[in-house]
Formats: structure tokens, sequence, C-alpha cells
């Protein structure tokens, strides 16, 4: 698959995937429920879990996740980091465990508030891609956003992907 330019909608260039081999991962961090009425609630969880960070026991390098799942009437979402265990935690917590696996990793370039498009043109783009994803769990993620230490949370902008993972 080449590296160029894949185009979805008028409004989202869609980049093509790298391919990787993911690691197992722990993520603790904040964890709500929401359904498709209370989805504008997510920033404010994110506003919510941004002061823990660097602060969390355990915690693993600097880079922060959104991890998504249960999509049965919503989704399970969890703001968090990697820990290297569930020990010492704040007692509102609540810790994740995503599997060793292969990932099509996809950057978002635009403004954070618009990943919503990014996702909606992953999900057009999958199914004619060749693909087949390895779809989550009730506690297992069905695909991950990746905030690396380059993303500016005052702009809403830099280092930000979605992680979705295939079938080898």
């Amino acid at each position: 698959m080449s590296k160029a330019k894949m185009k979805e909608s008028p409004s989202l260039q869609l980049d093509a995937p790298r391919f990787e081999n993911g690691k197992a991962l722990v993520i603790a961090g904040l964890r709500s429920r929401y359904t498709t009425e209370t989805m504008n609630s997510i920033p404010a969880q994110w506003e919510r879990f941004i002061p823990y960070i660097g602060k969390i026991p355990g915690q693993v390098g600097h880079a922060a996740y959104g991890a998504c799942w249960n999509f049965a009437g919503g989704i399970d979402y969890l703001t968090g980091v990697e820990v290297s265990s569930s020990s010492g935690l704040p007692g509102d917590f609540s810790v994740i465990t995503i599997p060793a696996q292969k990932y099509a990793v996809f950057p978002h370039r635009e403004h954070v508030s618009k990943l919503r498009e990014t996702l909606d043109a992953i999900d057009k783009w999958l199914p004619g891609s060749g693909l087949e994803t390895a779809c989550g769990s009730a506690e297992t993620p069905s695909f991950f956003e990746r905030y690396s230490e380059e993303f500016d949370p005052r702009a809403g902008m830099g280092g930000m992907e979605v992680w979705i993972p295939i079938k080898s």
C-alpha cells in the first residue's frame, strides 16, 4: 500500500496507514460510558484527567491514550497513560490491558475536535482495504487514540494517531 493520500471526504485527507506490531499495554486512567447524546462530554473527561499526567504511580513514558470499546448502546472511553502496574493508583482510576497485536496506525493532522472525521474516514476506508479488524471485546479496546509528547493540549494539535487492531 502506498503512503499516498487517500481522499475519503471533501473535508478530510486520510493518510495511508503504517503498520505496527504493538506491544501489550496496561493503561490506567478515568473511565466513563457515553451514548451518542453524551459523547460531547469526552473533552470534559480529558480536562479532569490532564492534571494527573506525569504524577501517576508507575507511569511509563509521556504518551496519553483514549481507548474505546464496548459499543453496545454507546461506548466505554478511558483517558489514560501506560503504567507498569496497577498498584498505588488513585481510587477513581480504572485499568485496562491491551494485548500485543498488529495495528493499522492512522495519523490525525487536524485539530483534536475533528478526530471524529478521521474515525469516520477510517470506517469508510476499511471495507475496501482488504484488512479485517481484530475487534475488541467488552473489556478490550476496539481502537485507541495515542497522543504523543508532540501533542499540544492548549492548541489541540500535533502528535495524534488512531490505532486500529487488525488480524494478521
